[in-house]
């Protein structure tokens, strides 16, 4: 296979990912933040924040992130993963998700978090791979790397 469609097949792989990931996920957050919401009194107007603002936060944080993460991959600079704020907001994101999954059922348990957390899991890596994804510059930016790996290093004899 060409290096062309390689990098063509790993964009559309990306997408397909992102395209089962992500709307799994917010529909999911919709539906644990509506019935942990229900748990609280009736006629307590907080009892509608989770369905209502937890899917923009998580898709706010987790492409704000990916989108911070992807310019500093593209400029070649440090990550901007180190940076205390953003992941503050993806652990905000990820608890507070995980906390709707478990507290939306009648009978919490293991199980009930493992599921909580694979879903946020592969929600939020798909919103947060959405800007590399889009990027014009995913192709160069994986030649770049890839050539970086390959080529032998000026302490390696070989």
């Amino acid at each position: 296979m060409s290096e062309r469609g390689a990098l063509r097949g790993l964009r559309a792989l990306m997408w397909v990912v992102i395209a089962i990931e992500v709307p799994v996920y917010l529909v999911w957050l919709v539906r644990v933040g509506y019935l942990t919401g229900q748990e609280l009194p009736r006629g307590d107007v907080a009892r509608w924040a989770p369905p209502v603002l937890l899917p923009p936060a998580a898709v706010l944080f987790c492409v704000m992130a990916g989108w911070t993460w992807w310019l500093s991959v593209v400029a070649g600079t440090r990550s901007s993963l180190r940076e205390r704020w953003i992941v503050a907001s993806l652990v905000f994101v990820a608890g507070f998700s995980v906390f709707c999954g478990v507290a939306s059922v009648d009978d919490p348990s293991v199980s009930v978090g493992l599921l909580s957390a694979a879903v946020t899991g592969l929600g939020m890596i798909g919103l947060f791979f959405i800007p590399a994804a889009a990027s014009r510059q995913l192709p160069d930016v994986i030649r770049q790397r890839s050539r970086r790996t390959s080529a032998p290093s000026e302490a390696d004899p070989q």
